[in-house]
């Protein structure tokens, strides 16, 4: 027989003692588990308090009723469960103990419960005789597991968006990267190439003039008086064209020393650099401004702060130029002690929001990226017909 049998060959004198008896019947009806013992024909030799409470019957009318019939006869989808293949049978049937927690018992009601029960074989002078099964209700135990295990579902999905989202946010990174690595390039090509077309020519034709003044000076000796007349009028002809010569390469150099930094934003402030860009796009663009600025009484950004609102204003500008198509810019700053708020409104013909959040939207990505670094944010409503309106907001005197 099993080791694990429940071996009851005891004494004469001890099977019978009244005090044995009643210490036992004590352990039975103490215990918060069921307990119930069953012949070799499944009928119910004895069942404690415990066990009939969590069954829905009273322990008198469960003695002598087959117990697999009376509370574990379907499985928990409501099949048959034949009486062959119960392990607790098994347990005296084939000297098999279990120990199962997967299977439910059935009430008196009709309701089914989630049960963790062992069976083991009772063996009275080498013969067994029966089992012994214990057993308790486990429905709060499957709850807790239940949602143990919602709640660990729950929170990988969670990982796994987050994962996404940031594999994504990494991905538009790098694609910004790329992006503003190749504006860097084409910004430094185009600066070159007006150096060496416009400065270049000028400092060229400058050059000639200077080597013709040279040998017209050297030849002036051998020439008559009205000669050396017509020549002077001809030399200082020639100094007015060098002198507009270099008042161009003057204004290039400054145009492209502006195009690299304002130098209005470091002598007058944010403010008023934003107005003569503003001044400046709409004129080049032929459009009607209406501008509105109220900052009275608030701190003006300086230094990296200021530059990124700035180049937020000049993006949200060129967006209106490469695509709005429009008639009317309205800006509108407005500054407090601690906000600066700044709209650029377009009357053109919009786009839907998925356009602003393309992957390919590198002007968008780049300004939010900007207003990012100073706590701010940026705002786009638009929709085809509609027009659009870009609104930055962030907070002022932010750390670099």
């Amino acid at each position: 027989m099993h080791a694990d049998a429940l071996d009851l060959a005891t004494t004469a004198d001890t099977a019978v003692h009244p005090l044995w008896q009643q210490q036992l019947g004590l352990l039975l009806q103490s215990t918060g588990d069921g307990i119930f013992g069953i012949d070799l024909d499944g009928r119910c030799m004895f069942i404690n308090r415990a066990g009939a409470r969590l069954i829905g019957h009273a322990p008198a009318a469960l003695l002598g009723r087959n117990m697999h019939e009376v509370t574990h006869h379907s499985h928990a989808d409501g099949a048959h469960y034949a009486d062959e293949d119960c392990p607790i049978f098994n347990a005296f049937r084939r000297g098999l103990p279990c120990r199962i927690d997967s299977e439910v018992f059935w009430r008196a009601d009709g309701t089914a419960f989630p049960v963790e029960y062992s069976s083991y074989p009772i063996v009275d002078g080498g013969e067994v005789r029966g089992a012994v099964v214990t057993f308790v209700d486990i429905t709060e135990r499957r709850r807790a597991a239940d949602a143990l295990r919602h709640a660990r579902d729950e929170l990988e999905q969670r990982v796994a968006e987050r994962t996404h989202a940031l594999s994504l946010a990494l991905q538009r990174q790098r694609e910004l990267s790329a992006h503003l690595d190749t504006v860097r390039e084409e910004e430094r090509t185009r600066i070159a190439r007006e150096v060496h077309d416009e400065l270049g020519s000028l400092l060229v034709a400058l050059k000639m003039d200077v080597n013709w003044l040279d040998k017209r000076l050297a030849e002036q000796q051998a020439r008559s008086a009205h000669e050396a007349e017509a020549m002077r009028t001809r030399m200082r002809s020639k100094c007015s064209n060098m002198s507009r010569l270099i008042e161009s390469a003057v204004d290039n150099v400054g145009r492209i020393i502006t195009d690299l930094r304002p130098s209005i934003l470091d002598h007058q402030g944010l403010w008023a650099a934003l107005e003569w860009q503003a001044q400046e796009f709409v004129a080049a663009a032929e459009l009607r401004l209406h501008w509105c600025m109220q900052v009275a009484g608030a701190p003006e950004p300086g230094g990296a702060q200021a530059m990124a609102v700035f180049r937020i204003f000049q993006e949200m500008l060129s967006n209106v130029g490469r695509h709005a198509h429009a008639r009317t810019l309205s800006v509108d700053v407005q500054a407090s002690a601690r906000q600066l708020r700044l709209a650029v409104h377009d009357d053109g013909v919009g786009a839907p929001a998925a356009a602003f959040e393309a992957g390919t939207a590198y002007g968008v990505m780049g300004m939010r990226e900007r207003a990012l670094h100073f706590g701010g944010r940026i705002e786009i409503a638009s929709a085809p017909g509609a027009g659009a309106t870009f609104s930055l907001q962030m907070p002022l005197g932010a750390a670099t």
